[in-house]
């Protein structure tokens, strides 16, 4: 038996992958070696001491991509990962299952100090582990972590690492060694004779670019610049498709032009971000029930105003020595005032009119 791959002609390689770190909102990129064609061998289940072999998926085309060495730690894996399957749904390639196998991670994992990144490239460590199978993105990254700290104390006991694929047992949460591991020579590489090589013109090839859809990181992007939008709600928008279709479609609707209630807003993107990402309106409403809904929660609340100054004159009053350290310098106290007040009028007012009103008030 053998399994159909590609070697010496991959479909792509000497590529780059930006990530971002939504938590520093850092961008780092990553090099692809080669992104290659091959056929899925079947899948093994390790019970025990047993391995059950599962044949379901055998000759079912894959596409395996390797990265070069420039991860520094198990977050940015993580993250690449996170990135790299949101790309995969966006352009339709798979549905990136990882329950079902769809989507697998197999990260190598080798140490040796070095003083910077050129002496990575060129003094490459004479080991390498695999750590195959793994169907999740946290478990990928606990198996990074450990097999770190595993290789590191061997390291530091002037022993290698043998060269071996590893396991990972998501349940004690460490890696397990499974078979040593080949060189390259072992795999016995030679041409399949059944099947031609593809080529392509570069026009060809530009075609093909053009039916791309615009990619997660391009809309964070137009949503930063062209709505002023928050980076972190931006990267939340753009996590599904359809979610960020739906955020498009709701902010190029005509009716949001024409909504008076929202001119005190300074961004009505952001308006409707806000209701998308914190769930105060459900997505899985039609388009037209959405905008209903939104137009109702900013609908401007008609309140008495009469009861409103009286409201504001009490709990000025009721709080006196908060407004001598008011009128002393602390003028953050302003938000408690509005909160009383809204508390008191059970969230029944404008807190830009009762802002006004108090800053009146208080001089």
């Amino acid at each position: 038996a053998y399994q159909i791959s590609q070697y010496d002609e991959p479909l792509a390689e000497h590529g780059t992958f930006e990530i971002q770190n939504p938590k520093t909102e850092t961008s780092k990129k990553i090099g692809i070696t080669r992104v290659h064609l091959e056929e899925d061998t079947g899948k093994l289940t390790h019970t025990g001491k047993d391995t059950l072999v599962d044949f379901n998926r055998s000759s079912v085309p894959l596409v395996e991509i390797v990265t070069e060495p420039d991860f520094d730690n198990a977050e940015d894996v993580k993250i690449f990962l996170e990135e790299l399957h949101t790309i995969i749904r966006y352009l339709d390639v798979s549905d990136a299952n990882m329950e079902e196998g769809s989507m697998r991670m197999e990260p190598n994992i080798s140490l040796s100090i070095i003083s910077n990144k050129e002496e990575r490239m060129k003094n490459l460590p004479n080991y390498k582990v695999e750590v195959k199978n793994i169907n999740s993105f946290n478990f990928a990254k606990k198996a990074i972590d450990f097999e770190l700290i595993r290789q590191t104390k061997l390291l530091d006991k002037g022993e290698t690492p043998p060269q071996e694929t590893r396991g990972y047992d998501d349940k004690k949460g460490i890696t397990f060694s499974q078979r040593s591991k080949e060189e390259a020579q072992d795999y016995r590489y030679f041409p399949e004779p059944d099947i031609p090589p593809m080529v392509f013109v570069d026009h060809e090839i530009e075609d093909l670019r053009k039916t791309l859809p615009e990619l997660p990181h391009q809309k964070v992007a137009r949503y930063i610049k062209d709505y002023d939008l928050k980076y972190a709600d931006a990267f939340i928008l753009t996590r599904r498709m359809k979610t960020a279709q739906f955020f498009d479609s709701i902010i190029s609707d005509k009716t949001l032009q024409n909504i008076d209630i929202l001119v005190k807003s300074k961004n009505i993107q952001n308006a409707v971000a806000n209701a998308i990402i914190n769930k105060r309106i459900p997505t899985s409403i039609s388009q037209e029930e959405f905008l209903k809904e939104f137009i109702a929660l900013h609908k401007p609340i008609e309140v008495d105003s009469e009861k409103l100054t009286q409201v504001i004159d009490g709990v000025i009053a009721q709080y006196a020595n908060q407004v001598e350290q008011y009128k002393g310098g602390k003028v953050g106290l302003i938000g408690f005032f509005i909160g009383q007040v809204m508390k008191e009028m059970k969230g029944q007012a404008d807190p830009q009119e009762v802002h006004k009103i108090l800053l009146a008030k208080l001089q």
